[in-house]
């Protein structure tokens, strides 16, 4: 019998790149396929090439998202089998290689995605992150903004929100500040990281009262909230001079991320 499958659109998640509990890169990468649909819904048979490449395809990005990279892996490698020329593929598998650092083969996989689809603005958003993550922030800009010129992009927060992040790395605030407020401007989602990334510019400008208005926004909007986001919480406070307001988010960091590269921080002392 021919099983089929709904379509979905492709919709953005939220990915951990690296280490739990440092700042999360906004991946653009496609849901899981869902089996079966009621009256009216619109389905994919998997006799076609491209249809089964697709399914395959958000198959292993639901893997990624669940931690099994090793089937996330056998998913997209027989995706590209079946349609070596499904760009989509290529680009969440070079997601998967960059979370395992195997940094060459993702590389590799960039460019071919990007080789049959150079406009495509979620190929370029990823890309960009994963040159920036890479220690090569100065041309991940080029990606982010050729994402942002495509009208269409339904997720540009998430390429302002790592371009200011990626330059907040850097050290150009400014810069970092204008992207990540064009990321709150235009999010239908909150914009969490763009506004802890805010929050930390305003921390480092010495503008507590702006700095904890952002936080305080974030952290209304995240659960759990991240390490990132206790950390700012506990040098925030503490440079305000506000000790039961430091000790709660200290006590927050340690119970939910004692091995965070954050906790070795502040155990530490490193409060700047």
């Amino acid at each position: 019998m021919m099983r089929c499958f709904r379509q979905f659109r492709w919709l953005s998640f939220l990915v951990l790149f690296g280490a739990a509990g440092q700042a999360a890169a906004q991946f653009d990468v496609p849901p899981s396929a869902q089996q079966f649909g009621g009256a009216g819904d619109t389905t994919i048979s998997v006799s076609d090439p491209r249809s089964r490449a697709r399914i395959h395809t958000e198959l292993g990005a639901l893997y990624f998202q669940a931690g099994t990279p090793a089937v996330a892996l056998e998913h997209l490698s027989m995706a590209l089998q079946i349609d070596p020329r499904f760009h989509q593929a290529n680009s969440v598998r070079g997601l998967v290689y960059a979370s395992l650092r195997e940094f060459a083969k993702a590389e590799a996989d960039f460019a071919r995605a990007l080789s049959l689809a150079p406009n495509d603005p979620e190929i370029n958003n990823n890309y960009g992150w994963f040159l920036c993550d890479t220690g090569k922030p100065s041309q991940s800009l080029q990606y982010f903004d050729r994402a942002l010129r495509d009208p269409l992009y339904e997720t540009p927060d998430r390429a302002y929100t790592n371009a200011g992040s990626c330059l907040l790395k850097a050290g150009d605030l400014d810069q970092a500040q204008t992207y990540l407020l064009q990321a709150v401007r235009v999010s239908r989602n909150g914009a969490v990281q763009a506004r802890v990334g805010l929050a930390t510019i305003f921390f480092k400008r010495g503008n507590l009262q702006e700095s904890r208005l952002y936080l305080n926004d974030a952290l209304r909007m995240m659960e759990p909230p991240t390490a990132e986001a206790l950390w700012l919480g506990v040098r925030l406070e503490r440079k305000s001079g506000d000790q039961r307001a430091e000790s709660g988010f200290a006590s927050q960091l340690r119970s939910r991320y004692p091995t965070s590269v954050q906790y070795q921080e502040f155990l530490k002392g490193d409060f700047e």
